[in-house]
């Protein structure tokens, strides 16, 4: 006699749902990107960005240790400069807002890990990543100017640097620049397969870096191009160094994120980036679905998909609904 399969008899309950479910979230996963910006008592709410703020180095330590108490493990900074210039010269000035940031959250909050940004789109006039000469990315000068950012950093304490440029070897680059200053426990977490993508309008307001001309095309990926050169962009960052790979943004590109993680035996990283995270509340602000219902199917899919890292401006939230 042939018995019916019933797939639906692991569905039958909550319960039973839970215990065959296998992809969970937990707070181990998030990391929460805040923006520094420069001056004091500033918390600004960031308009394109629904409950995101600016903060300054002194009003980001009661953030932080909210962060912490929370069980989120780790904040990604992203900084404003008080000047701009065509070198990015702020982005690795010692008592620049970020800097100052990571000295204050260290001291007030030790056990919390600080990941910093390291690119120049917010401090060169240009809003490009890198240098720019006769009109075009100068990308060796500027993995040496990336790379004078991440030794700053990490001597004011930061446990990680991000480059987020995808400037060519940049990550042997900074490698090398921290080893040779002492910082040879200092890890990097690369934006390896980072796309110019669509989803970035929110947070590009948040940053103030649009550029001023033209577009990433010749730097960031291409949305359309086939996953081997995502996996040759990880490969090459693993052999320059980087401890974390990154693919960015993440639910259009759950794919890449599947690929690596088959592939490479080294933590994945996604972000769940800016135009993602408002497209969701978006949605759900028009009563078109169910924000927090949305919100855990797409955090659960990144996971799914292979993602050990969810960089997330849903992590606080998140957390607080894991926990009841």
């Amino acid at each position: 006699m042939n018995l019916p399969i019933r797939m639906r008899r692991l569905r039958a309950s909550e319960s039973m749902r839970r215990l065959v479910r296998g992809v969970g979230l937990s707070a181990d996963n998030f990391v929460y990107p805040l923006f520094v910006c420069p001056g004091t008592k500033v918390k600004k709410p960031i308009e394109s960005m629904e409950n995101c703020f600016h903060f300054s180095p002194d009003m980001i330590i009661e953030e932080a240790k909210e962060i912490f108490e929370l069980g989120i493990p780790a904040v990604l900074l992203f900084g404003l400069p008080e000047r701009k210039d065509s070198t990015g010269s702020a982005a690795f000035d010692d008592n620049g807002p970020v800097q100052q940031a990571i000295r204050n959250i260290k001291k007030a909050v030790p056990q919390l890990l600080v990941i910093t940004d390291v690119c120049l789109c917010a401090y060169t006039d240009s809003g490009h990543c890198g240098i720019i000469k006769d009109n075009k990315i100068d990308n060796d000068a500027s993995c040496e100017i990336l790379a004078k950012t991440a030794l700053s950093h990490a001597k004011a304490g930061a446990d990680v640097v991000a480059p987020s440029d995808m400037m060519d070897a940049r990550v042997g680059v900074i490698r090398k620049t921290l080893d040779e200053n002492g910082f040879a426990d200092t890890a990097i977490m690369a934006y390896s397969a980072k796309y110019a993508s669509a989803f970035y309008g929110p947070f590009r307001d948040a940053a103030q870096s649009s550029p001023v001309f033209g577009d990433r095309k010749t730097y960031q990926m291409d949305a359309a191009c086939s996953a081997k050169q995502a996996m040759r962009e990880i490969e090459l960052d693993i052999a320059e160094g980087a401890d974390i790979v990154m693919v960015k943004p993440a639910i259009a590109y759950l794919d890449i994120i599947y690929q690596a993680k088959q592939r490479f035996d080294v933590p994945i990283a996604a972000y769940y980036v800016s135009g993602e995270y408002m497209m969701i509340n978006a949605a759900a602000k028009q009563n078109l679905l169910d924000r927090k219902a949305a919100v855990f199917e797409t955090l659960t899919a990144i996971k799914r998909a292979g993602a050990d890292i969810i960089i997330t401006y849903f992590a606080k939230e998140a957390v607080k609904w894991i926990a009841k």
